[in-house]
């Protein structure tokens, strides 16, 4: 079985990351490519960048070794129903030189096996966007949110960003002194935590500076909150709470009460040492105090071992996924 390689590639908006892996858990290589989605990017260049990551993992491993990969992305079922999306995957499958099958998952069942090896579960993301999903045998069930930034995404780094934009323009509003987080906001925006003389020409000159932007773009003040978070400012925090609140109440549309099964928090927001990773965790556990919650790691492992444990020769997929994926908790 040490013979045997298998690929998986978690395929982004912004990157593209693949890995080759044996079944004794020996990484052969790693590979990067920009972003891949075809749904924001266009199916030839998504393949492209696909090709790219794929060549850097392959990089002096014999193709024919391959038995199994995995491509995990956002949009998977838009690009399995277009024949030339798929068409162009399927050709830069071929141009790395592989001849296996391969499968195309959703990037939240990818997020989730980087996190746990248990058949159901719970995933649950918060990045630029926010989703929560159900997972049955290893299978996305049911979904809640992932609406986008206008009809959803509720806890995102985009609705933190909108939700602190809107509480600096009412603290303005009622002539009140903004505060650290609000200074930081003007800054960012406007390069001057200075109010004017009149706070309504502040009021018009952020809007402006907003809304001639594209309105996602909001997300890249999400670190500003949670910078402030970390210093305890009181506004950022009751931000951060809330935005955790409602990440927990989108997973519990779709997640029974009393569930024991694993819950993995995946985007960047919930996987590192964050305020509202901390805030989703102690609220999780409220909500059901006998799952463990564990972080998402590398998605390109949990699109390998998702590649690898349909293969005949592998029995004990729960040992494999420790062999393939590092632990993250």
């Amino acid at each position: 079985m040490s013979d045997t390689v298998v690929v998986g590639l978690d395929v982004g908006g912004t990157s593209t990351r693949a890995t080759a892996l044996t079944l004794a858990g020996e990484r052969l290589g790693t590979g990067r490519g920009g972003g891949g989605n075809p749904t924001s990017h266009g199916a030839d260049r998504a393949a492209a960048e696909l090709l790219t990551a794929l060549r850097g993992a392959l990089a002096g491993v014999d193709p024919t070794r391959v038995r199994a990969g995995t491509i995990g992305l956002a949009g998977a079922a838009r690009l399995l129903a277009d024949p030339a999306g798929r068409a162009a995957f399927d050709r830069a499958w071929a141009e790395a030189g592989l001849h296996c099958p391969y499968a195309v998952h959703g990037d939240a069942l990818v997020a989730y096996a980087s996190g746990t090896a248990a058949p159901d579960g719970t995933v649950l993301i918060a990045g630029t966007g926010a989703i929560a999903a159900q997972v049955r045998d290893l299978r996305l069930d049911r979904v809640a949110d992932g609406h986008g930034w206008l009809l959803g995404d509720a806890g995102s780094g985009f609705w933190l960003g909108r939700e602190a934009v809107r509480r600096l323009l009412a603290t303005l509003d009622s002539a009140g002194t903004p505060g650290p987080l609000g200074r930081r906001l003007l800054t960012e925006l406007l390069g001057t935590a200075e109010v004017a003389a009149r706070p309504r020409d502040t009021v018009d000159a952020l809007i402006q500076a907003v809304t001639r932007r594209p309105p996602v773009e909001l997300a890249r003040l999400a670190p500003l909150v949670v910078a402030a978070a970390v210093e305890g400012e009181p506004e950022a925090v009751a931000l951060i709470e809330r935005a955790a609140a409602h990440l927990v109440d989108s997973a519990g549309r779709i997640r029974p009460d009393g569930a024991v099964t694993p819950i993995v928090l995946g985007g960047g927001l919930l996987t590192g040492d964050t305020p509202l990773a901390a805030a989703v965790r102690a609220e999780a556990h409220r909500h059901w105090p006998d799952a463990p919650v564990c972080r998402a790691g590398d998605g390109a492992a949990g699109a390998a071992w998702l590649a690898a444990r349909e293969l005949p020769e592998v029995t004990d997929p729960v040992a494999l996924h420790a062999l393939l994926v590092p632990a993250t908790d």
